[in-house]
This record gives structure tokens, sequence and C-alpha cells, in this order.
């Protein structure tokens, strides 16, 4: 049944993901509730649950200014066991070693800073126009080839209770990190097997789990008023400085031509009649528009 209205703020809801569904479902639910356009900030797998960023309307415009954030995450990784989707959810294999707790806190910092990853197979990779996972549940052999990813900081917290060989790390990284290709990595430098086997993402960029909503709140189908209330202002959440103009700049700028300033070089945000209009990029003292909003 097609909802009737749509909102009229745009912005960011941020919806703390159940595991089990996957992020589209988050995605398309807010769509239908709001009535505009929508999308997220950093899938998450479904076996994964926690923060999940979702755009509403033209605040989608701005994600490239939200991907490279620092993201956190608390991992559980079950150790003496492998699998082909690097997780769980996957053929399960015993094999190898469950190390101790002293042993995998000491390879943690050789991950430290920039490194090479290889991506999981089951991913949504791109190769030659299909999706890895496709490929992978195809039988189909194929190479992903590594890319660079930031880690900023690992710590091993313990094993979980009542789970020997299952050990808790909280992660913080830069953006496209995949956390089951480090379960892969860190036993393999311990020299042995494991599996991603719970994965909460408690931080991405300036979204968290305190500012984060239930996704029952949205599975109750609040009305457009109630909707409204919970989205995020778009201009809250950009780390940005705020330019100003005035006179003749002001309408200048507005009619796509480019002003002189004296703000250093970098990205603003601009206002138009009060309201949020859009981010500006100035350049060696001069201020054009870089994405318009409105």
């Amino acid at each position: 049944m097609k909802r009737e209205g749509k909102v009229n703020t745009f912005g960011f809801i941020n919806v703390d993901k159940p595991s089990g569904i996957v992020s589209s479902t988050v995605v398309n639910k807010i769509k239908w509730l709001s009535g505009v356009p929508c999308g997220h900030m950093g899938t998450l797998d479904p076996l994964a649950s926690g923060v999940l960023p979702v755009g509403v309307g033209n605040a989608t415009r701005l994600f490239d200014y939200f991907l490279e954030k620092e993201k956190e995450y608390v991992a559980e990784f079950t150790f003496g066991v492998d699998s082909d989707t690097l997780d769980s959810t996957g053929n399960l294999v015993r094999g190898g070693h469950v190390p101790n707790e002293r042993d995998i806190a000491a390879v943690l910092p050789s991950f430290f800073g920039d490194i090479m990853q290889v991506p999981p197979k089951y991913s949504a990779k791109n190769v030659n126009g299909k999706r890895g996972y496709d490929l992978a549940r195809a039988g189909i052999d194929f190479e992903l080839p590594p890319k660079k990813v930031h880690i900023y900081d690992m710590q091993c917290l313990g094993t979980v209770a009542e789970k020997e060989d299952t050990f808790r790390l909280k992660i913080r990284c830069g953006g496209g990190t995949y956390i089951r290709s480090l379960a892969r990595d860190i036993a393999e430098a311990l020299g042995t097997k494991a599996v991603m086997s719970a994965l909460r993402r408690t931080q991405s960029g300036i979204f968290t789990l305190d500012n984060a909503i239930p996704f029952s709140v949205l599975e109750a189908d609040p009305s457009l008023e109630e909707l409204q209330r919970l989205i995020i202002p778009t201009d809250s959440v950009l780390p940005f400085d705020t330019l100003t103009l005035t006179g003749k700049a002001e309408e200048r700028y507005y009619n796509g031509v480019a002003v002189p300033v004296e703000y250093a070089d970098g990205l603003y945000k601009i206002y138009k009649d009060g309201a949020f209009y859009g981010v500006a990029e100035v350049k060696n003292g001069l201020a054009k528009a870089k994405i318009k909003l409105c």
C-alpha cells in the first residue's frame, strides 16, 4: 500500500540495525515512510548489527563526505574454524588451534596504520560487472585485488562467556575495512584460522549508538510528523565552518559565479535565507558552489 505524503525535512536517520536483516531493508522502510529517495552510508552484513546512517532526500548527495570517516566495531572472532564466507554463516570447517588472549593482543599492533587487505569473495565487490557474492555462489573461481585500508586501533577484550574459542575485539578503522578479512588475517598471523561470528558497529563518523533509534521504531510505522522528528538535520553533522556572503557577492554566488572571499581554502557550509543551501568550496581566494541541496 502506498503511503500518502512525504517529509519536508531532509537529513539523516541513524538506525540501530538488528542482526538478521540486510541494510536495504532499513533503507526501503525509511523510503516508504518518508516518500523521498533514501540511501545508506556503508552497508552492514546481515549478521551485523548497529549504527546504520540513512540519508533522507537530498542528504544522499553528501555521502562522499561521510564514507571515509572513522568507524568503530565490536567483533567476535571464533578461532580454530574456517568458512568460505569468512563468517559463521558460511560452510564451517574445523582446523587450526585456538590462541590465548595474550598471543592475540601481541599481533594486533602489526595491523595498525595503512594495510593492504583482500576483500572477502562473498562481498559486493564488482568483478567484471558482477558482484563477488554472485560469482562465489555460482562456484566460479576468481581473485580480488588487495585494497588499502586504515586501522586506527584494536583491542582484545577477552573471551566471550562460555565460548573459550571466541574472543571479542574492539576495532577502530577507516571506511571500506572488511572485519571478516581482519579475522582471517589476524588468525593467519597466529598460524591458525578464524571466522567472524558476531559484529556490532558502534560508531560511523559522528553517528553513534547514543543517537541511533531501534529499527522497531520504524516498524511501528510512525506518522510523517513523528518521522520528521527523528531526522538529524543535514548541516548539523557536516564538520565544516560556515561561509557568509553579502551583497553582490551573495547574489553572484547563487547564480553560479565564483566570487572572491577572505577565507582559507577548504569546504564550507552555506545558507540562503536562513536555510541550509549546500557546500561551498574555497580555492585560491574564490568561493564557488560545490554541492547544491535546494
